[in-house]
């Protein structure tokens, strides 16, 4: 009797292990694929060969001195977010929080720069700003810790949510520190007499990368060779062998979420205190939401998030430069930033999984 077999022409089968190599290699593959498509469309709006294309977003990363700095300062605070998430990530506990964090740290810097910048000298403001930036953004971490350390909430649902809280929060502090009256924004603040500004070092663009660099490295031993660092693992790996071990799970998730809240703090403080010298709702501008791919890209490793960060900030500055050199609207950098990340974020399905395809088979059984 004939009988044919009706299978698929593929299946998709996860991968049981694959080298560094291979894995880096199939990214360099999607972001060449990206950089093609991305060639294919602006070519199709300009007019202009890809060659040009692509120099004009190393121009846009690093076409002048002041580009570079730009460059090397979004990298650090990308980086940062990314590294203040990353404890988090490593216990299973998906903090999508970080916007808010950050936002309600860089809330308390400009509380402390407004109502207390004609009071205090700018060297107390300063430590102010530094301890209060950092309790906000930990608190602010600390509540969704809490709610899933005791009744097991979700912390997807509760971290996001803290976003829009914080967000509103910035919003309404706005317009009741709006200057002047009736503009609907808070604009330099102390700009006059500077009290507040955080120290330049070199120049204002090193301080973030100073600190950037500071904290990858404690990130990196705290993970890697300490006893805190050991539990984060272990709770991530399985709760109930780290109970079984003598863990307190419930002490590691607030510890760990007040660590990251913390550091989140730290990047308001930088934003506000150093870099910005205001508040708005957009301050972080969905860096927030950005380091998240950045950590899992880097599979949680500080060192690698330094490549990812690049990469990201890289290709984010070159596709406005692209918009800007040609005269296409923002719009436009952002469909070109969005179908990189795409591809980035889809070769990590090739990483974890291959296709096999099934061969025609034929004959009588």
């Amino acid at each position: 009797m004939n009988n044919k077999k009706n299978e698929p022409l593929f299946h998709v089968v996860k991968r049981d292990d694959i080298t560094r190599k291979k894995a880096w290699g199939i990214r360099a593959i999607a972001i060449v694929a990206a950089l093609v498509v991305c060639a294919v469309i602006t070519i199709a709006f300009t007019g202009d060969n890809p060659i040009s294309v692509y120099a004009t977003m190393v121009q846009g990363a690093f076409g002048s001195v002041r580009k570079t700095w730009v460059t090397l300062q979004n990298l650090s605070i990308l980086l940062l977010i990314s590294l203040a998430l990353t404890p988090a990530f490593r216990m299973r506990f998906w903090n999508c929080g970080g916007e808010g964090q950050v936002l309600m740290g860089g809330l308390a810097a400009a509380a402390c720069m407004i109502t207390l910048g004609d009071k205090l000298p700018s060297a107390v403001v300063i430590i102010l700003m530094i301890i209060t930036s950092i309790l906000a953004g930990a608190i602010w971490a600390v509540i969704p810790g809490v709610c899933k350390a005791l009744w097991n909430t979700n912390e997807t649902l509760s971290t996001l949510m803290m976003n829009y809280i914080a967000m509103q929060l910035v919003a309404y502090y706005t317009v009741f520190w709006e200057n002047p009256k009736g503009s609907g924004k808070i604009g330099i603040i102390n700009q006059n007499t500077n009290v507040g500004w955080l120290p330049e070092v070199g120049n204002k663009y090193l301080l973030s990368i100073i600190i950037g660099l500071l904290i990858t490295a404690f990130l990196y031993v705290y993970i890697y060779y300490s006893k805190h660092g050991y539990e984060v693992c272990v709770v991530g790996e399985s709760e109930r062998t780290a109970r079984y071990v003598g863990i307190k799970v419930e002490k590691v998730i607030i510890r760990t979420m007040v660590l990251s809240g913390a550091l989140c703090g730290l990047v308001g403080l930088l934003l506000v205190g150093g870099i910005n010298h205001t508040i708005t709702t957009t301050i972080v501008g969905g860096q927030g939401f950005t380091a998240i791919m950045v950590s899992w890209l880097a599979k949680f490793n500080p060192i690698t998030m330094i490549f990812t960060s690049f990469l990201i900030i890289f290709l984010g500055r070159g596709a406005g430069e692209i918009a800007t050199v040609f005269e296409l609207n923002q719009s436009f950098s952002d469909i070109l930033t969005g179908i990189i990340l795409f591809f980035i974020i889809g070769c990590e399905f090739f990483i974890a999984y291959k296709v096999k395809f099934n061969k025609k088979k034929g004959g009588n059984e």
